[in-house]
């Protein structure tokens, strides 16, 4: 998979907004509000919108929050 989301192998996949939303466990709502407010790189096809399988992946990446290590009581 590419380090740099815009280094597109010649084997992504495109995902379609019902396949980001089921992959992500949400409505599409969500993923056309990404596209809409720019926070996710997407490519249109004519009236299709589509957004390469390792964008999303790194959105996933960069939206990872770790553990602090902190007990909570």
């Amino acid at each position: 998979m590419p380090r740099n989301p815009r280094e597109h192998t010649p084997r992504d996949r495109y995902l379609s907004v019902a396949e980001v939303a089921d992959i992500l466990g949400t409505t599409e709502r969500f993923p056309r509000r990404l596209i809409e407010e720019r926070r996710i790189e997407f490519k249109r096809f004519g009236r299709h919108v589509r957004i390469a399988e390792s964008v999303l992946m790194a959105y996933i990446e960069s939206c990872t929050v770790a553990p602090s290590g902190r007990r909570v009581a």
